[in-house]
């Protein structure tokens, strides 16, 4: 058991370490480069606007764009 909790401690301390390291803040100069089109997830925002109302469509709720299926349950 004792070997488990500095397994568990070294994983939690690691998984932190982690998420700091990712944290930064941005400068006010810099914000116009993270504004650039380059920079978004969806590079054609009015295909992506589509699909989002296909799946709400199919789906019968809003949200889910992750999720398989026919919205019948049958999955």
């Amino acid at each position: 058991m004792k070997q488990f909790a500095s397994v568990f401690t070294c994983a939690g301390a690691l998984a932190l370490s982690v998420a700091l390291v990712g944290c930064s803040t941005v400068q006010p100069w810099q914000k116009g480069n993270l504004a650039k089109s380059e920079m978004s997830f969806d590079h054609d925002p009015l295909q992506t606007r589509f699909e989002e109302h296909t799946y709400f469509s199919k789906e019968g709720a809003s949200g889910g764009m992750s999720v398989g299926g026919g919205g019948c349950g049958c999955n």
